[in-house]
């Protein structure tokens, strides 16, 4: 009998090519059979949500070992979340965010409220964050 797969979905826009985020995924892959999907809320510039998916989900797909599936809504990060979550099927949701020092999503008390929706959440803060649409040859910021 197969087991069902965990359906991950996973909330990230300036964090989503973070190396923490990546071992958060790569670990709970390698433990668990899970299916991601990506979804860059707060999305107030389309063109560069669009590249963030161009950029990351390649990566993610690698430490998946699985395909991703990229979401980009916006512009309220909670109502973005809440929208996938009510469109979709998952199990758990992983939310990445910059530091508290500069996080408007903690500011918001996003992580909370996306606990709210019933699902467990797990919070991922990376300490160093490059921006996943900076130009090749730039220096991570």
């Amino acid at each position: 009998m197969e087991s069902q797969v965990k359906q991950v979905l996973v909330v990230a826009s300036k964090t989503a090519n973070s190396d923490r985020l990546m071992r958060e995924i790569e670990a709970r892959a390698a433990t668990e059979g899970c299916r991601f999907t990506l979804l860059v809320p707060d999305a107030t510039d389309r063109e560069k949500a669009d590249r963030t998916l161009q950029v990351v989900l390649p990566q993610m797909r690698q430490a998946a070992g699985t395909p991703v599936k990229g979401l980009v809504d916006g512009p309220d990060p909670f109502d973005s979340v809440k929208r996938a979550v009510e469109a979709g099927s998952f199990d758990e949701i992983i939310v990445s965010t910059l530091p508290r020092r500069v996080s408007k999503w903690l500011r918001r008390d996003l992580i909370t409220r996306v606990e709210g929706l019933g699902l467990p959440v797990t919070p991922v803060i990376p300490k160093i964050v490059r921006d996943p649409t900076a130009r090749v040859g730039s220096i991570p910021g």
